[in-house]
C-alpha cells in the first residue's frame, strides 16, 4: 500500500465518549444513534471542525473539536430537530453561521399552504449567546464560510462571511463587532449588514480553506470561464486570474467543493461535476476532471496542467468486476503529486511539477493501489496531504510510505514503474541517508534490467534537483532534472492523450507567494521553457577543444586556465569541508588534470548560465549556489562508490597488482564501469583518482586482452600514477613483460617519457634509442630545410642509411661551424651503438625488398 493513513480526527474516538459524560441536554439520546445523528458539517482553516449531533430531547446541538488541545466545545443549541447542512465560525469564536432546512422531503409536501422557507441562515453571537440574526430565508440550500485572515490577530474587530447560494450567486457580508460589559461581544451593526457581491451566474464553485482562495466556473458562450478571487486581511478581495476551460461542463445545478460536508440527504449534494482545483507552493496549478464515459467497464478522466498550457486525458480499461463499483474517481493533493484514485481498481500519481513525461506518474493497481482504512463511499482532500472520509466522519493525514515505495522500486518490472518509483523515492529522500543508501543498493544491482533509461543518471541528476532548488526561487526552471529527452514507453492498462489548452490570465501586477511562482511558469512557458535548463552540450565540446588544444601544445591564455583550475580548487576545498569522516574508497589522492579540467568549466558555464537568469540574487549567492551543485555531483558519485565498497566489504588499503582480483573486486570494477558510461553521457566530472582506481581494478581482475581491448576503446585510461605502479611494482616474468610492454605503447607521449627510466628492460631501452634517434632525425631534417639550398647535400641516393649518415655529418660539420648552439647532453657510445643496429635493421629491410622485387620482374 503505497499510500500510509494515519488517522487524525474520528467522531467516534473523539467526539461520542466526550458526549457520553455531558449532562442530558447534550447527551445523545441513545449511543446507537451517534453515527446517524452525529457528523461533520465543516473544517475551519486552522484545523478545527465543526460537528452537530441530536441532543436530549431532540434538540439539535453544535460543537467544536481541537486538533492541537485535543478538546471539545460546545458551541450552540437549537431547541428544535433540525437538519444542518452548513456551519462555519469566526477566527475569534465569538460569532457562528448555521444554515440548516427546516423541515424534510415529506413535510414540505404536506406544508405547501404555509409560506415557510424551506432554508434558514443564521448569524449568531455565541461570547457569550446574544442575539440570532436571521442573513438568509430562501428556499434554495444556502452554503456558509467565514474568512480566515492568513496572519492571525488580536483582537480581530471585523469578520468576513461567505454565503454561497444555489440560486449561483456568492455574496460576501461584512460583519463588526464591539465588546460590552468587558466579556460580551455583540455585532455593530444595527441596521442591515453591509454586503459585496463577488461572483455570480456560476455552476460550480470550490474553496481553498488554505490560501482564503475563492475558484469558481460561469458559463461563456461556447467555452467555460475559470476564476480565482483572492481574499486578503487587509483588503476586500481581488479577481485576480481568469482561465478559459476546453472541457464541456453541462449546467446541472451548482457543485461545491469544500464548503462543509453533508452526506446524508443526496438531494442536497449535487454531484453533477466532478471537479477539483489544486495548486501547489511551487506555482502548480491543476484543474482534475472526471466525464462519464460511454464505455462500462472504462474509465475517463482529464489533469489540466494550467501552469503548463497542456491537459493530460487518461482511458483507464477496468479489469477487475468483483469489487464494487464506484460512480466517481476522487482525486486527491499530494502536495508535489495529484492522486486520482477508484477504490478497488487503480491509484494513479501524477507529478505536477514535470508532468510532460508520462513515465514519471505512478499508476498503480492491485494490492499496490489499495488505500486501508478507507471505505468505499465519497472522500475529499480539503488539506493538502488530508483526507476526509464525509459518511464515516474521519480525518487522515496522508503520506506517501517509504517503505512500500522502495519495495514497488524493487519488485517493478517494468521501466516505467521504476523510473517514476525512483524519481518519486528521491522527491522523498533529503536527509533520509537510510532511503538513499537503499536506493544505490536498488542501481546497482539493477542497471542491467533498465532498458530505456540509465538509473546511474536519473539518481544524480534528480538527487542534484532536488537538493539545490527547494533553496531559490526559479532555480527549479534552470538545472535539469532528468538525463531523459522524451520517452516512448506505454503503461499497459491506460492510454494518454495530450492537449494544448490555454494559459490562464493574471488580473494583477506584483502579485506574491503562490501567484508570483504561477507568473514565472507562465512566463517560462511563453518563452519556451526547456531551452532554460542547462544542458552539457556546450561543455562538451569547450571541454574537447581544450584537451585537443593541449594535445597539440596550443594552450590558451594562462590566466584562463588559471581561473578554471581555481574554480575545481574551490570544489574540492568545498566537497572536504562536507565530509569530514574518512572515506573507505581511496580516491583524491593524484591531480587529474583531465577531470579538474571539466570540475573547473562545468563551474565556470554554469555560473554564466545561472547569471543570465538569476541576476536578482547576487553574484555571491550564485557562486556558492554552483559551488553546491559540483561538489553535490562529485559527493553522489563517491556515495554510490561507498555504498559499493561496504556492500561488497572491500578495504581502503592501496591494491597489489600483481595479484588476481576477487568476485567483490570485478563487481567493484563493474559498478566503477558504468559509472563512467553514466558520466561520459552527461557529461559530468569524476573524482580526482577515480581513473587510476578504475585501471588498478581492471589491472587486477581482467584477462591481458581484454584490459587492452577497454584500454583502446576509452574505458580504462591510463595514469601516471598507474603506470609508475605497473613499472615498478611488477616483476619481470614473461606474463608481466607482456602487460608491462603493452601498457607502454599504450602511454600518452608525455607519460611515457617520464615512466621510462622506471623500467630497467631491454625493451625500454631499446624504445628509447628508437625514439631518441627518430627525434633527431627529425630535428635534423628540420635544420636541412631551414639551410641554404647550396650547403645541402647536392644528390640524394635511394640508400636510406647513407641519406642519415650524410645529414648527421652535415649537422656535425654545421655545430663545429656554430659552437655555441645549445648541445643536448647524450651519451655518444650509446647513439652510436644505436644508431649503427638501426641502420642495419632498415638495410636489411630494404635488401629484402629489391630481392623481391627482381624475384617478380623474373
Amino acid at each position: 500500500m503505497l499510500l500510509q493513513l494515519s488517522a487524525e480526527f474520528d467522531l467516534q474516538r473523539d467526539v461520542v465518549p466526550w458526549l457520553a459524560a455531558q449532562g442530558p441536554t447534550a447527551a445523545l439520546d441513545t449511543f446507537e444513534e451517534s453515527a446517524e445523528t452525529l457528523y461533520i458539517v465543516n473544517v475551519e482553516r486552522n484545523g478545527k471542525i465543526i460537528y452537530t449531533w441530536k441532543g436530549g430531547g431532540r434538540t439539535t446541538c453544535i460543537g467544536l473539536y481541537d486538533p492541537l488541545s485535543k478538546q471539545n466545545e460546545h458551541l450552540y443549541t437549537f431547541e428544535k430537530d433540525l437538519r444542518i447542512i452548513s456551519c462555519s465560525i469566526n477566527n475569534e469564536k465569538t460569532l457562528l453561521a448555521v444554515s440548516f432546512l427546516q423541515s424534510t422531503k415529506e413535510e414540505r409536501a404536506n406544508q405547501l399552504l404555509q409560506p415557510v422557507s424551506n432554508c434558514l441562515t443564521l448569524l449568531i453571537e455565541i461570547h457569550p449567546v446574544n442575539n440570532v440574526r436571521v442573513l438568509k430565508a430562501v428556499d434554495t440550500c444556502i452554503r456558509v464560510q467565514f474568512l480566515y485572515p492568513l496572519v492571525d490577530r488580536s483582537p480581530f474587530p471585523e469578520s468576513h462571511l461567505l454565503l454561497v447560494s444555489e440560486d449561483k450567486y456568492i455574496e460576501q457580508f461584512h460583519i463588526h463587532v464591539v465588546t460590552e460589559d468587558h466579556h460580551k461581544v455583540v455585532i455593530q451593526n444595527s441596521g442591515q449588514l453591509p454586503r459585496d457581491r463577488v461572483a455570480d451566474d456560476l455552476i460550480w464553485a470550490q474553496w481553498d480553506k488554505t490560501e482564503q482562495r475563492l475558484f469558481y466556473i460561469v458559463p461563456k458562450e461556447s467555452r467555460n470561464l475559470l476564476r480565482c478571487v483572492q481574499f486578503y486581511p487587509d483588503e476586500n478581495f481581488n479577481l485576480i486570474l481568469e482561465a478559459l476551460l476546453d472541457i464541456p461542463l453541462r449546467d446541472t445545478g451548482l457543485k461545491f467543493v469544500h464548503f462543509g460536508y453533508y452526506c446524508q440527504d443526496q438531494e442536497i449534494e449535487t454531484r453533477s461535476l466532478n471537479l477539483e482545483v489544486f495548486t501547489n507552493k511551487t506555482g502548480s496549478f491543476c484543474l482534475c476532471y472526471s466525464q462519464a464515459s460511454d464505455i462500462p467497464k472504462e474509465v475517463t478522466y482529464s489533469v489540466s496542467f494550467l501552469h503548463k498550457g497542456y491537459s493530460k486525458t487518461f482511458t483507464v480499461a477496468l479489469q477487475r468486476t468483483d469489487f464494487p463499483q464506484v460512480k466517481e474517481v476522487a482525486f486527491l493533493n499530494l502536495d508535489y503529486y495529484v492522486a486520482v484514485y477508484l477504490p478497488g481498481h487503480f491509484l494513479h500519481l501524477l507529478n505536477t511539477q514535470h508532468p510532460d513525461l508520462i513515465c514519471y506518474n505512478l499508476f498503480l493497481t492491485g494490492e499496490d493501489a489499495r488505500i486501508s482504512m478507507l471505505p468505499n463511499s465519497a472522500i475529499q482532500s480539503p488539506f493538502k496531504s488530508a483526507i476526509w472520509d464525509c459518511c464515516s466522519g474521519r480525518m487522515f493525514a496522508v503520506t506517501i510510505n517509504e517503505g512500500a515505495l522502495l519495495q514497488f522500486l524493487w519488485n517493478s518490472k517494468l521501466d516505467s514503474d521504476r523510473l517514476a518509483a525512483l524519481h518519486c523515492a528521491l522527491l522523498h529522500v533529503r536527509n533520509t541517508t537510510d532511503m538513499e543508501m537503499q536506493i544505490i543498493q536498488w542501481i546497482s544491482e539493477n542497471l542491467s534490467a533498465c532498458y530505456t533509461f540509465d538509473p546511474i543518471q536519473e539518481f544524480i541528476i534528480a538527487s542534484l534537483y532536488w537538493a539545490m532548488c527547494p533553496e531559490t526561487s526559479k532555480l527549479d526552471k534552470l538545472l535539469p532534472y532528468t538525463s531523459l529527452l522524451y520517452w516512448n514507453g506505454i503503461i499497459p492498462g491506460i492510454t494518454c492523450v495530450t492537449e494544448i489548452v490555454s494559459l490562464p490570465e493574471l488580473k494583477v501586477q506584483n502579485c506574491k507567494g503562490f501567484w508570483e511562482k504561477l507568473n514565472l511558469n507562465l512566463e517560462c512557458v511563453k518563452y519556451a521553457e526547456p531551452h532554460l535548463h542547462y544542458n552539457n552540450n556546450v561543455l562538451r565540446r569547450d571541454w574537447y577543444k581544450l584537451l585537443s588544444e593541449e594535445k597539440a601544445e596550443e594552450r590558451r591564455a594562462t590566466t584562463y586556465l588559471r581561473n578554471i583550475f581555481e574554480n575545481a580548487k574551490k570544489v574540492l576545498s568545498n566537497l572536504a569541508a562536507w565530509n569530514l569522516e574518512e572515506r573507505l574508497v581511496p580516491l583524491f589522492q593524484e591531480e587529474d588534470y583531465q577531470q579538474r579540467l571539466l570540475m573547473g568549466l562545468m563551474v565556470a558555464q554554469l555560473k554564466d548560465h545561472l547569471i543570465r537568469h538569476l541576476q536578482y540574487i547576487g553574484k555571491k549567492k550564485i557562486d556558492q549556489i554552483v559551488l553546491d551543485y559540483v561538489s553535490k555531483l562529485l559527493d553522489l558519485i563517491c556515495r554510490i562508490m561507498e555504498a559499493i565498497w561496504r556492500k561488497y566489504n572491500l578495504q581502503s588499503c592501496v591494491l597489489c597488482l600483481d595479484e588476481r582480483g576477487s568476485a567483490a573486486e570485478f563487481a567493484a570494477f563493474h559498478m566503477m564501469s558504468r559509472i563512467l558510461e553514466a558520466a561520459s553521457g552527461m557529461c559530468m566530472p569524476l573524482p580526482p583518482g577515480f581513473h587510476t582506481l578504475h585501471m588498478e581494478l581492471g589491472v587486477r581482475c581482467l584477462p591481458l586482452h581484454t584490459l587492452l581491448h577497454y584500454i583502446d576503446n576509452g574505458v580504462l585510461q591510463l595514469t601516471e600514477i598507474c603506470a609508475t605502479k605497473l613499472l615498478k611494482d611488477l616483476d619481470n616474468s614473461e606474463k608481466n613483460e607482456q602487460l608491462k610492454f603493452s601498457i607502454f605503447t599504450r602511454l600518452p607521449e608525455a607519460v611515457g617519457h617520464k615512466v621510462s627510466q622506471l623500467w630497467n628492460h631491454p625493451i625500454i631501452s631499446n624504445c628509447i634509442a628508437r625514439n631518441y634517434v627518430e627525434l633527431l632525425f627529425d630535428k635534423l631534417r628540420d635544420r636541412q630545410h631551414n639551410r641554404p639550398a647550396a650547403d645541402r647535400l647536392p644528390v640524394r641516393v635511394e640508400f636510406l642509411p647513407l641519406n642519415y649518415l650524410a645529414d648527421m655529418l652535415a649537422e656535425v660539420e654545421d655545430r663545429g661551424l656554430n659552437p655555441l648552439e645549445e648541445e643536448d647532453n647524450v651519451n655518444a657510445k650509446f647513439v652510436e651503438e644505436t644508431a649503427l643496429k638501426h641502420t642495419t635493421m632498415l638495410l636489411g629491410k630494404t635488401l629484402l625488398k629489391k630481392d623481391q622485387s627482381n624475384r617478380i620482374v623474373k
